[in-house]
């Protein structure tokens, strides 16, 4: 006869009801979602939906720059360059005056000065920029009224004394802009002027 050994009765773990493996799960859901929704806030990202233009961002020198453009406006700072008018229209004054008016318009702008003799006189003013100042004298001919001839500086510099100092701009002021008001752009307040677009 072959006896049966009595199975061991094998100690069972206390299960866990539903309801507190519900309430667990729901205790760590709401944790996660609270973390991820912390997550987001913190990072200050602004979502856009498909279809709706991005928010237009402000530089801190206050222009301002479009994610869906591939330009950006930027004030345009007009003290941080320097312009020498030189009179070429043979009218007496008539450089100081033009120094006078874009010095009140915020330019920096030095003494005025005469053209080298045997310069010829001119009937239309001239805007000239060495290398890296084209920005600056485009500003400085649209202060003028935009009818200016443009373009970079002549060598040698046309100056009476042949020095151009610090200046990168060169008003060679005509008869036209003699003693007559500024036409183009205002200057604006802490040497801003209007905005330019930079692509």
């Amino acid at each position: 006869m072959s006896q049966q050994r009595p199975r061991g009765s094998r100690p069972s773990l206390p299960s866990a009801s539903n309801g507190t493996l519900g309430a667990a799960v729901a205790v760590v859901a709401l944790l996660l979602g609270f973390l991820i929704l912390r997550d987001v806030r913190a990072d200050g990202g602004t979502s856009v939906t498909p279809g709706t233009n991005a928010p237009v961002a402000t530089t801190p020198d206050g222009g301002t720059i479009d994610p869906n453009s591939s330009s950006t406006t930027a004030p345009f700072n007009i003290m941080g360059f320097k312009i020498q008018v030189a009179n070429a229209s043979g009218i007496a004054g008539s450089a100081g005056d033009m120094t006078g008016r874009l010095q009140a318009r915020g330019y920096v702008v030095p003494e005025a000065k005469n053209v080298a003799p045997g310069t010829a006189k001119r009937l239309k003013t001239g805007v000239y920029y060495t290398v890296g100042c084209e920005a600056n004298a485009q500003n400085v001919a649209a202060v003028l009224g935009g009818n200016v001839d443009l373009g970079p500086m002549p060598n040698p510099v046309p100056l009476e004394d042949g020095n151009l100092g610090e200046a990168c701009v060169l008003i060679l002021l005509g008869t036209d802009l003699s003693n007559k008001p500024l036409a183009g752009a205002e200057g604006g307040p802490n040497g801003i002027a209007a905005t330019t677009t930079i692509p």
